[in-house]
């Protein structure tokens, strides 16, 4: 007998929804690279200018002095697709309405001028498992690209009925809306920190902060961070000593957020204590509130709290990363120096404003950590709808 055709359906569908689902060549539901004049003067769009599902530049410029690469003139609706690395899902769904001036993507994109609902085809090409097609037919290791008329060959699966591609169309729109408004709202709140450590820090013993947490301007003091540290070591943990602990190993790339490691290591770090990366690509990066065993390529600060608080220097260090790496590493070689403490100068008001400093740039902390979160919960969601929503 023979077997029964499965069902195109997806796993979860709007009310009312019953049909199988179509399957078509996109280049069968997507008029590909459509052929338009190039006006004289426009804003050109190249493979930096979107990021995510979010155009965030685009540089007015004239015919004559585009580059070769600007052909693609863009028409509300329009869908524009990275051709060159597509792993990065740098596509945008063109939704301007530009009527100062038109707009052109750079050939890097494959334009596509659908002929089913736009949202839902949209949606359907960030999936990864569409992505997975995609890699598998593109040519090129470093910058994996697909050309247009393969691109136009993949099949896709889509409903017949136009409002049920409307309706998921819709839902994954509002959830993209979300996250560039959250991504948006995280972005002001990080450089709203920026700011403040800016103007309340003092960088110079010459030149006290811009901003007072008290009525009385005094100056600030300084001091190397050896004559503030009452205890500084290096982690000798090694990475061999695998065996299943109560103990967190930490090291540069669990500090980063990769999965935790427990090992039978006693705890040598308190939660108080300032992490820095020692040697390595990213030699200078500073941490802080972690406990556990501590990585041979890391450097434990435990400060003096009768002098400092442990969270406004931290502060201060996290802030000036890049100084740390470009001004206080050997030369040539990715390694911050021996006697960095020694040499490093902390500028410092009294204990009653460190305190005040570090609760506000702590409180701060929280909101962006509160933002990413948020950020997180709503990739989530929509990976989720992507996975059910969608054959």
């Amino acid at each position: 007998m023979d077997k029964k055709p499965e069902k195109l359906v997806p796993e979860v569908r709007f009310k009312g929804f019953t049909d199988d689902w179509e399957q078509r060549k996109l280049g069968k539901v997507a008029c590909i690279n459509p052929k338009t004049n190039i006006p004289d003067n426009f804003k050109y769009v190249d493979l930096e200018s979107v990021v995510g599902t979010s155009l965030i530049k685009a540089k007015l410029t004239t015919k004559q002095l585009a580059p070769s690469r600007a052909q693609r003139v863009a028409k509300k609706g329009d869908i524009f697709y990275q051709t060159v690395r597509p792993y990065q899902k740098n596509n945008f769904l063109f939704d301007i309405n530009n009527y100062d001036f038109q707009y052109v993507f750079s050939t890097g994109y494959a334009q596509l001028r659908s002929e089913i609902n736009n949202y839902f085809l949209f949606s359907y090409l960030q999936r990864q498992r569409f992505v997975n097609l995609i890699l598998r037919r593109s040519t090129g290791t470093s910058y994996p690209a697909i050309s247009s008329k393969d691109l136009s060959e993949i099949k896709i699966i889509f409903p017949r009925n136009s409002k049920e591609q409307e309706n998921i169309g819709k839902i994954i729109n509002l959830i993209d809306a979300l996250i560039t408004l959250q991504q948006r709202k995280l972005e002001i709140l990080i450089k709203l920190k920026q700011s403040f450590l800016t103007k309340i820090m003092a960088n110079n013993i010459d030149k006290n902060p811009e901003l007072y947490f008290n009525s009385a301007s005094i100056k600030w003091l300084k001091q190397e961070l050896s004559n503030l540290t009452i205890k500084e070591f290096k982690g000798n943990t090694k990475l061999n000593d695998t065996k299943t602990g109560k103990t967190e190993y930490l090291d540069a790339e669990r500090l980063n957020g990769n999965v935790p490691l427990f090992i039978d290591k006693p705890i040598n770090t308190l939660k108080s204590d300032i992490l820095i990366l020692w040697d390595g690509s990213k030699a200078g990066s500073v941490y802080y509130g972690f406990e556990g065993s501590l990585g041979s390529t890391l450097k434990a600060i435990r400060l003096n709290p009768k002098l400092v608080n442990s969270f406004f220097v931290y502060q201060q260090l996290k802030s000036k990363q890049d100084v740390i790496f470009n001004k206080y590493r050997t030369p040539n070689i990715p390694h911050v120096i021996k006697n960095f403490t020694k040499v490093y100068p902390i500028y410092f008001p009294s204990m009653a404003v460190q305190n005040k400093i570090a609760r506000f740039l702590g409180n701060l902390d929280t909101l962006i950590e509160i933002q990413q979160k948020s950020i997180k919960d709503h990739k989530v969601i929509k990976k989720y709808l992507l996975q059910k929503l969608f054959i």
